[in-house]
């Protein structure tokens, strides 16, 4: 990471995400560093050194994100006192310190062709690792600690997890990174053979997951994709979506979000658990909305693997657990930020080359995938980084393209 030409740096860190487990890392004065963390020290030594930090005009995501941890710190010291604040201290260190990484090492829009590329290159040996996995019913990355060796079962299916905590984690891993290979295609016709292979490996490692949540993300990637003839109507998709949803709710003899149980039915999964979620996390409002709290056993009916603690699946419900509905709401205005800043790029770019403008759109898809997983998983492992990841990419692409254009001709760094 500190050597390599900078358009690369990103690579070690993509590597150790999709090769290391969480179970390699050093323990610090009771302080934990997986293999991620590590490389992001390494990674600001780099910049130093190299005085590859520059100044980054902040935008409206760069300050969103700021103001999201400065209140996870604050409710969670309230909430915890000083385990809070060290371990708030921790989501501050992981969080701001791959998005910003990122900003600083992203500067043009061949970074983001390039960086698109490496994940293509490095998944293609982690689909063989999960087909091994799917074969043999024995995960090779267990050598690593942190995931089991013997693959997990359900309904008769092998639910592959790789290097990653959980098959529904590995499955949203890659389902969620197909609209961005899919924006590959339209770049040239190296573009194209690199489009294909992260298609067929993210939808193999998809489908070894053997979960029902990636398989929903890798659906609604494709939905999102295919609004595309749509882009420049999408306020009024959203309002009948809106008027759609108020109607159900009305005329339906359970909440609206009782239709995650029942797409259940179809896809399989726990649906209805991640609706009773929603439900309870209503119900019991008044518990958490301040600052967050720490005991969630009795929402649910049956038992977790924390005593003190339901299994919060669902990330905007843990947002609001974790940290009160200020947290939820800071975490909300990072997702509407993201998606107004891609907007006003739609815009700008409606008479430029056609791929820059489905690679803003693709950006838009990944993140809608992300945000449909969240209500039916919450990310506890080094998914993390590719989320962050994202956000800053999207957040550089956004700045970019919305900066003030004199001549009406999109800067060349684009």
């Amino acid at each position: 990471m500190i050597c390599l030409p900078r358009r690369f740096a990103i690579f070690p860190m993509l590597m150790a995400v999709c090769y290391m487990t969480l179970g390699q890392g050093l323990y610090i004065l009771g302080l934990n560093f997986p293999i991620y963390r590590i490389l992001i020290l390494c990674g600001f030594i780099r910049l130093f050194i190299k005085r590859e930090i520059h100044a980054i005009e902040l935008n409206h995501i760069d300050k969103a994100m700021i103001w999201w941890i400065i209140i996870s710190i604050v409710t969670g010291t309230l909430l915890e006192k000083w385990d809070g604040f060290i371990n708030r201290l921790g989501l501050a260190y992981s969080a701001l310190g791959c998005y910003y990484l990122f900003r600083f090492l992203i500067r043009d829009r061949d970074d983001l062709l390039t960086l698109l590329k490496m994940i293509v290159i490095i998944i293609v040996p982690l689909t063989i690792f999960m087909v091994i996995e799917k074969t043999t019913g024995r995960n090779m990355f267990s050598i690593f600690g942190g995931v089991p060796e013997i693959t997990v079962i359900r309904d008769g299916k092998l639910r592959c997890q790789g290097p990653f905590r959980h098959p529904i984690i590995t499955g949203t891993f890659a389902a969620t990174l197909i609209p961005l290979f899919v924006s590959l295609w339209f770049k040239d016709k190296g573009g194209k053979l690199f489009s294909i292979i992260g298609i067929v490996c993210a939808t193999i490692i998809t489908y070894t997951s053997s979960s029902s949540g990636p398989l929903m993300a890798y659906l609604f990637a494709l939905i999102a994709l295919f609004m595309w003839p749509l882009r420049n109507n999408m306020r009024v998709v959203r309002w009948i979506l809106l008027v759609g949803l108020i109607t159900l709710h009305m005329v339906m003899k359970a909440p609206v979000w009782f239709l995650i149980g029942r797409l259940a039915e179809i896809t399989g999964g726990t649906g209805w658990h991640r609706s009773e979620l929603i439900d309870t996390a209503i119900k019991h409002f008044n518990e958490w909305w301040l600052i967050g709290t720490t005991y969630t056993a009795h929402w649910m009916s049956y038992a977790s693997f924390d005593p003190n603690m339901a299994d919060i699946t669902n990330q905007f419900i843990l947002e609001g657990v974790n940290g009160g509905i200020w947290r939820m709401a800071a975490f909300i205005i990072i997702l509407v930020l993201c998606y107004s800043g891609l907007g006003k790029s739609n815009l700008i770019l409606k008479d430029q080359p056609m791929h820059l403008r489905i690679f803003s759109w693709s950006l838009g898809a990944s993140l809608f995938a992300h945000i449909m997983s969240f209500l039916s998983v919450s990310y506890f492992d080094q998914i993390i980084v590719f989320w962050y990841l994202l956000l800053a990419m999207i957040s550089f692409f956004s700045s970019i393209i919305n900066k003030p254009i004199k001549t009406g001709v999109v800067p060349q760094t684009v």
